[in-house]
């Protein structure tokens, strides 16, 4: 048996709850990964899954048995990235994901420069405004925006992103220019960003000194970044997005800002990751490299 690799199977077991899931991300057969825990049972004399037709969930000593795997695997692995680090880059595959207006108008054009100084590595980029398993849907390390609310994962600032307020030229010609928040809400569509998690749609807030507005009256609205961009550039509304994503589209004349006398607070972005991965060599040359690339060139205020 090899232990190291029953033992890296048996964690991912537990964490992903499920044989197949661990077969598929560890690229081994299910009967194999079934296979290697058996034996690692019977190495240990103890059982560590309870298995039914329906759900797999580690026993008490499997539990107990998987906090002790998991550090001794994160420390194999940093002795070996140790001695190893010298001598070999970081190699291998890295699934990532990204928001869409994040992914498409910041990381993706960059992704040359990483893959420039780290060419061994390999990215698979989801691009998806969801919630997600990070540990059962397989991936190192996601990027989101807003606070952090999973504690059970390690998560880095890489940078804050302003918004800014705008329409479309055809738009404001037809329907005027808003003079401020108030007739915003009363005589001008809302082009929004909604939750898909609870269909909720994310307020436009407008603040200046102590006044503060805040507007939920949605005519359209979408689920992910690069929608709502489009819904702004086809004159559907008047919207808030991210400057540093729009500012093409303003450049070109495509967008024009309104109530630019009104911000809205900036958007704090968080590269997540599970914390026994943190020794992960190309995970962590991938977010060293994020934090640094964005977090430097992405100023906080406009």
């Amino acid at each position: 048996m090899n232990q190291l690799l029953a033992m890296r199977a048996f964690v991912r077991v537990v964490e992903t709850g499920s044989f197949s899931r661990t077969s598929d991300q560890l690229a081994l057969p299910r009967s194999t990964v079934s296979k290697l825990i058996t034996d690692l049972e019977k190495h240990l004399g103890i059982k560590l899954m309870q298995r039914t037709t329906r759900a797999v969930a580690p026993t008490s000593d499997g539990l107990a048995y998987y906090e002790h795997a998991m550090r001794w695997i994160a420390e194999m692995d940093s002795v070996e990235s140790a001695v190893r680090g010298n001598k070999l880059e970081p190699s291998g595959h890295l699934r990532i994901d990204a928001p869409a207006a994040f992914a498409s108008g910041l990381l993706i054009p960059a992704l040359a420069e990483f893959h420039g100084k780290y060419p061994d590595i390999t990215i698979a980029l989801g691009i998806s405004d969801r919630p997600l398993n990070i540990v059962e849907e397989g991936v190192d390390c996601v990027i989101r925006a807003g606070k952090l609310d999973d504690m059970a994962m390690i998560g880095r600032k890489v940078t804050e992103l302003n918004y800014v307020t705008c329409a479309s030229p055809a738009y404001l010609a037809r329907k005027g220019i808003p003079s401020s928040p108030g007739d915003l809400q009363l005589n001008h569509a809302a082009a929004c960003y909604f939750f898909a998690a609870t269909g909720k749609s994310e307020l436009l807030i407008f603040e200046r000194g102590a006044e503060r507005f805040e507007i939920g009256n949605c005519v359209f609205s979408t689920n992910e970044g690069n929608g709502l961009r489009e819904m702004l550039l086809a004159g559907l509304g008047v919207g808030q997005h991210f400057r540093r994503i729009v500012q093409p589209s303003i450049d070109a004349g495509e967008l024009v800002p309104v109530l630019e006398d009104w911000s809205r607070p900036a958007m704090p972005f968080h590269i997540l990751y599970p914390p026994n991965r943190h020794q992960n060599a190309r995970l962590k040359v991938f977010v060293d490299w994020v934090i640094q690339k964005f977090g430097s060139d992405l100023p906080v205020t406009e």
